[in-house]
């Protein structure tokens, strides 16, 4: 009898298959909900997730044929590893499958907001011609602080090697990490609050960083420093950042990911605040797709797979 694996997101082919020849009958459900995953789960040796599966030691006690867990990107937060490890379930994930795509869409953002792009180009469209009003700025000569260098945060390092910034990096962890990339300098918090221009967070969602920029955090950086939070919407609080926004402490936001980030959701508090948010010009706002392209998801599967692959071998 094949083993099975249950699959509750939306994937490359190239996993199917690949499990598929591995002896699994694929079960392939990528609008599948949280509880409906909990009702089915039993039977099935594989389960692929992304954000939405919360696997838990309750949700494991019920997997009690489960041999494995591949996680669709980066964050492990949504898993108890130490429950999974006792119960002999290994776990995988696949930062680096989509941490080029995390980099550019950081960069991206913040070159639209340095340059006026998303105004200037309803304006046009418009047949507003506001040369003056859309005058930008560049990025060349500014100061960049990288928090966190895993993947993304090295990644998105790589990609302003080019832009003629001087780029700090922190890393609470590690030492020694920025050893090959010459155009970055390790530093500790003290000098990137006092002298980046631009904050970029690239960091897991653990309780230490759960509101890490709260007030008396951006206290310390520079007045209008520019944030980039392509990680976990929970780092910055969000009043926090309107209050920065209105203050001018925070020049402009580029913002891939919310504290929120289910609108159908909101309170009535909830709504209010982010209406204020999404009324500031001085920032870039998208649905937490910064890792969301057509090359990631295919890079994804197949790093997957082939950590996979490595544990089904051996048994």
């Amino acid at each position: 009898m094949k083993k099975r694996a249950l699959i509750t997101d939306g994937v490359h082919p190239l996993l199917l298959e690949g499990l598929e020849k591995l002896g699994y009958q694929c079960d392939y459900h990528p609008k599948i909900s949280l509880e409906e995953t909990r009702a089915m789960i039993k039977p099935y040796e594989g389960l692929i997730i992304n954000s939405k599966i919360l696997v838990d030691q309750a949700f494991l006690d019920k997997a009690d044929r489960l041999e494995f867990i591949g996680r669709l990107g980066s964050g492990m937060e949504i898993i108890d590893q130490r429950y999974a490890a006792q119960k002999g379930v290994a776990v995988f994930s696949a930062p680096e499958g989509n941490c080029n795509a995390v980099a550019e869409h950081a960069l991206g953002m913040l070159l639209a907001l340095f340059n006026n792009l998303l105004r200037s180009d309803t304006e046009v469209r418009k047949m507003l011609w506001n040369r003056e009003k859309n005058r930008g700025i560049e990025l060349m000569g500014r100061t960049v602080g990288i928090i966190g260098f895993g993947h993304t945060g090295s990644a998105f390092a790589r990609k302003l090697a080019g832009m003629g910034v001087r780029v700090l990096a922190y890393d609470k962890y590690k030492k020694q990490f920025a050893k090959d990339f010459p155009h970055v300098e390790e530093v500790g918090m003290e000098r990137i609050f006092a002298e980046a221009d631009i904050l970029s967070f690239h960091l897991p969602l653990t309780g230490e960083v759960i509101h890490l920029v709260n007030d008396e955090y951006l206290s310390q950086c520079k007045k209008g420093v520019i944030l980039i939070n392509t990680s976990r919407g929970k780092i910055i609080p969000t009043e926090t950042l309107i209050n920065g926004l209105k203050s001018g402490k925070i020049a402009g936001a580029c913002l891939d990911v919310f504290e929120n980030e289910k609108p159908a959701s909101f309170s009535e508090e909830e709504i209010k605040m982010y209406q204020e948010l999404y009324q500031f010009e001085n920032t870039i706002l998208s649905p937490h797709v910064a890792g969301w392209t057509i090359e990631s998801k295919r890079r994804l599967a197949a790093i997957l797979l082939d950590k996979i692959s490595t544990i089904v071998k051996k048994r």
